[in-house]
């Protein structure tokens, strides 16, 4: 759970001032989604590399628990050359964050990572998902000093922050969660599929609820 960081912006070769919410009640919102991924991944990934996908947050908390249960349904598909890191069954959380990123420093060369967490935020926010360059600052949401993670990042808001923030967390709705790893697992998979990450015998397991966008 964390509070995005906060980034000068008046960089011409980010794309910080890119505005990639959607929200999951959108007709297309897989498609809009894996459209803006796709948008980042050109300007920012090296496909030379490994591709890591770290999803943060625990099974223990409703509302912190949007990382892992997209991890677990990226788990399912084939992802290639694609590592995740973070599902139901072994989370990537608090206590063992710092461990998964040496890990991945370890055995990655130039690993690029995309980190997803869940979000507190402001009413009229809930149910958006974000993409943002560079790294996120899990934990922030919750008043915990993790290390920040990611070159790029995807967030989800799941309820609103500012007070009593882990009853908040364990009064979220499991609906709402759910709808936000269905989203962004087939806009990474699909995404994914599209950048030639996966093998097209793969493709037979894709998504078929909406049609990419071209």
């Amino acid at each position: 759970m964390w509070n995005q960081l906060i980034k000068k912006k008046g960089d011409s070769n980010d794309l910080l001032n890119f505005n990639s919410r959607i929200h999951i009640e959108h007709p297309n919102a897989a498609a809009v989604f894996q459209a803006n991924l796709g948008l980042f991944l050109s300007h920012l990934y090296d496909p030379s590399g490994d591709l890591i996908i770290l999803c943060i947050g625990t099974d223990r908390s409703t509302g912190d628990s949007l990382g892992p249960l997209t991890g677990s349904k990226l788990q399912q598909l084939n992802l290639g050359k694609t590592h995740i890191f973070g599902t139901l069954d072994n989370p990537v959380h608090a206590v063992n964050l710092q461990e998964i990123i040496q890990q991945i420093e370890n055995d990655f060369k130039n690993p690029f990572i995309i980190a997803l967490d869940a979000c507190l935020g402001r009413s009229e926010s809930v149910g958006y998902i974000s993409i943002k360059e560079g790294p996120l600052q899990p934990g922030t949401g919750v008043n915990k000093n993790l290390p920040a993670v990611g070159n790029l990042h995807i967030i989800g808001i799941v309820n609103v922050g500012g007070f009593m923030e882990y009853m908040v967390l364990q009064n979220t709705r499991l609906s709402l969660v759910m709808k936000m790893a269905d989203i962004i697992s087939q806009g990474i998979w699909r995404e994914i599929q599209k950048q030639g990450l996966v093998e097209p015998a793969a493709a037979e397991t894709a998504y078929s609820a909406e049609p990419p966008l071209p």
